[in-house]
């Protein structure tokens, strides 16, 4: 056991000895609130829903000082994320999900829904201030997202306009020169309309040393969201809401060292900016007691600069030393409709058992690339284009008072087009399939038993790069198959929540994400990506998740996902640094750890203050497809302590309090140090250094 990992243990006996000393007589009570999802077709709550969903509060939030979806994304089972950015812009579940973008074009295995605009892939986007929740779902969500969510979906959702006049401010500091500014109005604009705007302001140092510049700064967060939101009620029967979305993020990236330290020497530290502007219009309108009719339709722009440093060092490190740089500016450009038609209680088929949903959906993305880099004569560019036309349908039918089925199918014709000015024109048409078969018996009110299978896909494409051999100019498209069964139960008068879920996935033509290092004549050296497919995988693992009061001033949360996700055959192609390959079958997919927990508890000391206390952690993990080098295990330990009077709250909080060392993305059998003439050696990011604050909210 790593010497962190024992100080956690001994700190769980005083955990337990002031939860219990906590208990103390006082009238102001916790209690565990039912949960509404948005996620799925219709709401649902928490407890009565089929699919294997997390989710994050408001609260939970605030307690963590978390300002980004990173922050918050160790609290649910089988989840992680990657770095290599500034922020964290791909997500993994259960193993599945890609890990980075450099010249090619990437669709992701889990998307990314801010207040019901698609925003996959530019995770960026999902800034946490004035969120009501996030909601984690897993597995694959053929019927309801199709191709852009193959492994899960993640939905983060903002507070909605109020009917009441209501606003708050916040102002916060922390440690590496962070710093926030928020505030929000809300309220009612007429009768029918109601309006909500928040505008946030945070700027972070971060926790690197440049010290061939002398800065500290070189890693900093610099990011501005602003929302607004309407609500107009047009008549009893129909009602719009509009969100306007603008992020700004113009944040730096200077990670990757030659001594996997937090100093770094590179002469040219490089950005990782965002710059979203997002739309969305969503209309309901109940046609009679037999129909409603739903329709949503969004687009976004966005910018992105992403650029850095190849050789970390400033020119003249080293004799035999390069000097390069590498930036990759990608505009994308996004619209989709959908239209559905869903039952009203009069509308009902097969008798009156069953609720419908039909509907289409269509979806444009466009993405042009400009690469500038040290050793090319001029820029490379590429544009891509994508367009989704989908048709989908779900049934609910209630066989009997305690059995429930849901039976969905989506078809989903993909057409996407490539070309560069390397004079590669590809392009790609198919049409998949995906649903969802769903069992639901509820043996009473408070235990329910559920199991699916469901069937999800995700698009084959095109590798750009034309150094490529003939066979990895394109690579297929993955399905997978996912059974799961799971057990919902509530129990001592509903103190106690459980949700356990029990997965076996297959996966076909998996995709994987390999790259290799190119030593060009001159001394420097250019990373090529790409993706191919291995042959099978499977994914089986647990999660399960708890929320206990335990009495009415304690409340407890855990979560525990359990994985094993391996590649059952792939041999990694020769490339100049593994002349001979590399054989990967049977071994555990990237990004795959086989445990992850949380551990947390929340309980009012007394009438003005809520202390919360936690830890969580995962088993280590392969960083990539490609190679075998891997993250260590670690845990990490996070606290916070509010104080509360009438319209004040004071907030002071620390996430990894005992500053583990801990690894995020990594590169092996990867040559970068001209000291020991371009060996290959492993390079890791490191994750989040241990980070403390005081937030201070004042509601009017």
């Amino acid at each position: 056991m790593r010497p962190t990992s024992k100080r956690l243990m001994s700190l769980l006996p005083a955990a337990g000895f002031l939860l219990s000393a906590s208990a103390t007589a006082q009238e102001d009570v916790l209690e565990l609130e039912d949960v509404s999802l948005s996620a799925d077709f219709r709401p649902d709550s928490l407890h009565d829903s089929n699919a294997a969903v997390s989710v994050v509060d408001e609260f939970a939030i605030e307690e963590r000082g978390a300002l980004h979806l990173e922050s918050i994304l160790n609290v649910a089972p089988n989840l992680n994320f990657a770095g290599g950015t500034s922020r964290a812009r791909f997500v993994q579940i259960r193993g599945i999900g890609e890990r980075s973008q450099f010249r090619e074009p990437v669709d992701p295995s889990v998307g990314v829904i801010v207040d019901g605009i698609d925003l996959s892939g530019l995770g960026g986007a999902a800034t946490l201030f004035d969120v009501e929740q996030v909601e984690v779902l897993r597995g694959p969500q053929g019927t309801r997202y199709g191709a852009s969510a193959l492994a899960g979906m993640i939905s983060v959702n903002s507070m909605a306009p109020t009917e009441e006049a209501e606003g708050y401010s916040v102002l916060g500091v922390g440690s590496q020169g962070r710093w926030q500014a928020g505030t929000v109005f809300s309220g009612p604009l007429t009768d029918a309309v109601q309006g909500r705007v928040a505008l946030h302001k945070t700027v972070s140092d971060g926790d690197m040393e440049n010290r061939f510049l002398d800065r500290d700064d070189t890693q900093d967060v610099d990011e501005l969201t602003a929302r607004a939101k309407l609500h107009w009620d047009a008549s009893d029967d129909l009602s719009f809401d509009l969100t306007v979305l603008r992020l700004d993020a113009d944040n730096g990236y200077d990670a990757f060292t030659l001594d996997n330290t937090r100093n770094t020497l590179a002469d040219e530290p490089g950005e990782d900016i965002q710059e979203t502007t997002a739309v969305g219009l969503r209309a309901d309108w109940r046609l009679s007691s037999a129909t409603r009719l739903q329709t949503t339709l969004s687009g976004s722009d966005s910018e992105t600069v992403y650029s850095f440093d190849v050789d970390w060092v400033y020119d003249g490190f080293h004799e035999d030393g390069y000097s390069a740089f590498d930036e990759y500016i990608r505009d994308h450009q996004r619209a989709s409709l959908d239209v559905r038609l869903l039952s009203e209680p009069d509308g009902k088929i097969l008798g009156g058992t069953t609720d419908w949903v039909a509907g289409l959906y269509t979806r444009t993305n466009e993405e042009a690339l400009t690469r500038n880099y040290t050793y090319l004569d001029g820029p490379f560019t590429s544009d891509y284009e994508t367009v989704i036309s989908a048709a989908y349908g779900q049934l609910d039918t209630q066989l009997s008072p305690r059995v429930s089925v849901q039976t969905g199918m989506r078809v989903e014709r993909w057409s996407a087009d490539y070309s560069d000015s390397a004079s590669v024109d590809l392009d790609n048409d198919e049409t998949l399939y995906g649903g969802k078969l769903g069992l639901t018996f509820a043996l009473n009110p408070e235990h329910r038993f559920i199991a699916s299978l469901a069937r999800g896909y995700k698009a084959g494409g095109i590798n750009s790069d034309g150094t490529l051999e003939a066979r990895f100019r394109e690579f297929d498209t993955e399905y997978l198959w996912n059974l799961e069964a799971g057990w919902r139960a509530s129990l001592s008068g509903g103190r106690l929540l459980s949700r356990v879920t029990a997965f076996h996935t297959w996966r076909k033509d998996q995709q994987v994400q390999g790259a290799f290092q190119e030593l060009r004549d001159d001394g420097s050296t250019e990373w090529l990506d790409y993706i191919d497919n291995a042959a099978e995988g499977k994914n089986i693992g647990l999660e399960a998740e708890l929320e206990w009061l335990a009495t009415d001033r304690v409340q407890l949360f855990a979560s525990l996902g359990l994985l094993d996700a391996t590649i059952d055959e792939y041999f990694a192609p020769a490339t100049q640094r593994d002349p001979d390959g590399l054989e990967l079958g049977n071994r555990d997919q990237a990004h795959a750890p086989n445990w992850q927990y949380a551990l947390s508890a929340r309980w009012r000391l007394a009438e003005s203050w809520h202390l919360q206390a936690g830890v969580e952690g995962r088993d280590g993990f392969y960083f990539s497809d490609r190679h075998n080098m891997r993250s260590d295990a670690y845990s990490l330990l996070n606290a916070s302590l509010s104080y509360e009077q009438r319209a004040w709250r004071v907030t002071l909080w620390g996430r990894n309090l005992l500053d583990e060392d801990y690894t995020i993305r990594g590169f092996g059998s990867f040559g970068n140090d001209p000291r020991n003439g371009y060996a290959p050696g492993e390079y890791a990011q490191a994750g989040e250094a241990r980070a403390y604050g005081v937030d201070v909210r004042f509601s009017y």
